[in-house]
């Protein structure tokens, strides 16, 4: 793996500041690509040592970043001041629901109210941690079963600005399709209204993954996550239903570490989305315009509030990346 390394500042002989570690590139393929990262721009590792680092949510209330450890079953925190802390043990498999694998949460979001919704592998479920978030307490169930079967292991998540909650659910948490605990044969997307009401909205994809919308909530980005399939369709959205399903960006043919999975949206447009070499940005045309190379697979991404920078969960690294705003 490329590592790249900033000098250390020295002070006399008795101090050093240490030097920020980062790795990888920015593949630049398109000049519009220089209205979004800084020439100089580097990918700072902020921290390392997991087992698969997922799920990054910029926190306001916490002034922090959260981030899951899947096989670890923990929720970490980490900010500028305080650097790395457990937030969450467990975090997603606490036993009430079979499973033989017992992984921990994956996707993180907040609710317009701040409280932190979560899609827990393990115990195959959405289930939310009400504000605040500071004193973080018990496991609240949001939905954990379709048509009276329970799901095989809710990965990401998105909610809308009328309420309605999508998600995907493929057999990640479980021992895959032949798994004798998984319920539902259709790995699916799925949509939780606002007033309750679970609809599964789409079967097609065989490993459905990260998911986002549009600015405008117009259209909704869904990632497959199969090496033989790696690619992001679209969907215009239409009073909750998907229509005009579209292959957004097929990079089967990609031969670099890493599937398509997480995704964020730009509020200008540009779709970050973790896949083959790191972060993949897209114009809402879908023209690949570069790539923030991580050398390792890459799994989601996250704003901060501004969009100043994006946090990357990419294998046993939490890493940032300044943006231009």
């Amino acid at each position: 793996m490329k590592k790249t390394f900033t000098l250390a500042l020295c002070l006399g002989v008795f101090f050093c500041v240490a030097a920020q570690k980062t790795l990888g590139e920015i593949e630049r393929l398109d000049p519009e690509i220089n209205s979004l990262i800084a020439a100089d721009a580097v990918i700072e590792i902020l921290a390392d040592g997991f087992s698969w680092a997922e799920g990054p949510v910029w926190v306001p209330e916490l002034n922090s970043v959260l981030f899951t450890d899947v096989p670890e079953n923990k929720m970490f925190r980490w900010n500028e001041s305080n650097g790395l802390s457990l937030y969450l043990d467990p975090s997603g498999y606490t036993g009430i629901a079979p499973n033989d694998k017992k992984s921990g949460a994956n996707g993180l979001i907040l609710d317009p109210e701040g409280n932190l919704l979560i899609a827990q592998h393990g115990d195959r479920r959405i289930a939310m941690i009400e504000k605040p978030l500071a004193k973080p307490g018990s496991f609240k169930t949001i939905v954990a079963e379709y048509e009276g079967k329970r799901f095989s292991s809710p990965n990401d998540l998105i909610i809308a600005k009328n309420g309605d909650l999508y998600f995907t659910d493929p057999p990640y948490g479980l021992k895959g399709d032949g798994d004798p605990l998984k319920e539902i044969a259709e790995n699916g997307v799925y949509r939780l209204d606002a007033k309750g009401k679970i609809t599964r909205v789409y079967n097609g994809l065989n490993r459905p993954n990260g998911l986002a919308f549009s600015p405008d909530e117009s259209v909704l980005y869904v990632a497959n996550s199969d090496s033989k399939r790696n690619l992001w369709l679209s969907f215009s959205l239409e009073n909750g239903e998907l229509k005009n399903e579209k292959i957004f960006f097929d990079a089967t043919g990609i031969k670099e570490k890493g599937l398509a999975d997480g995704l964020k949206v730009h509020s200008k447009g540009y779709v970050f989305a973790t896949g083959p070499g790191g972060v993949l940005i897209f114009t809402p045309g879908g023209k690949h315009i570069g790539t923030i190379k991580t050398m390792v697979s890459s799994a989601n991404c996250a704003f901060n509030a501004d969009e100043s920078a994006l946090y990357i969960t990419s294998d046993n690294y939490l890493t940032r990346i300044q943006l231009l705003k």
